[in-house]
């Protein structure tokens, strides 16, 4: 059989209407874990910016998770990708807060617990603005590392770049590489490890009202059928 070796590319403005819950959205996977007990938490089509997608926690006093992800359906195997990127802004964060944008395998509602992950950062108990990078692969776990960036109010390009092996991962914001004095190595993956989108906003309690505006997630990835 002839071998087909490609690359493609998946990327979604949100520039349509879009009903996400628990169940995947047809058409795209899009999926929400939402583990608000009282709250309701909003996950809405914008009808500006050209269109865009809204997670907002709500000002009930309790602790909320928002994922957007893909309903644990691990389609992409780390040793393929060549880029991800979402761009995205935020509102209302604060020391409560965490967000994470990049890649991840199973969902969890505490991030640091998700078992093989790449992806930016923000961690309101220690900056409502500034963004770090982490990786874990298993073995090699690079938590808070700091990129010099922030993100608020204006949409940015998070991206990560794998085009250097899965042993130097990078990181992006704006298309200028961060993070760069830490080497991302996730090489003791397992072999064949496969991640899915993850895009996560939460936090642990009180009346504030975190959110984040996406305008696009793009991914690349390598593919190969036949012998």
């Amino acid at each position: 059989m002839t071998a087909y070796r490609k690359t493609r590319t998946w990327i979604d403005n949100f520039d349509r209407a879009l009903t996400l819950s628990a169940t995947p959205e047809g058409g795209t996977g899009w999926t929400v874990s939402d583990t608000s007990s009282s709250g309701t938490p909003t996950y809405l089509t914008a009808t500006n910016d050209g269109g865009a997608l809204v997670l907002t926690c709500d000002n009930t006093s309790e602790a909320q998770n928002i994922t957007l992800y893909q309903n644990d359906i691990l389609m992409y195997d780390l040793a393929f990708i060549q880029h991800v990127w979402w761009i995205v802004k935020v509102s209302g964060i604060e020391a409560a807060t965490v967000f994470v944008a990049g890649v991840g395998s199973a969902q969890a509602d505490d991030e640091d617990t998700v078992a093989h992950h790449a992806w930016l950062k923000m961690e309101g108990a220690t900056s409502t603005t500034a963004l770090v990078a982490e990786t874990d692969d298993g073995t090699n776990d690079n938590n808070d590392k700091a990129t010099g960036t922030t993100l608020s109010s204006t949409y940015k390009k998070l991206g990560i770049d794998f085009t250097n092996g899965i042993s130097d991962v990078r990181f992006e914001v704006d298309g200028n590489r961060v993070a760069s004095g830490t080497t991302f190595d996730m090489s003791d993956k397992t072999s064949g490890q496969n991640v899915q989108p993850y895009l996560q906003i939460a936090k642990t309690s009180g009346t504030g009202t975190p959110a984040v505006t996406i305008a696009q997630f793009g991914i690349q990835y390598t593919y190969s059928y036949g012998a």
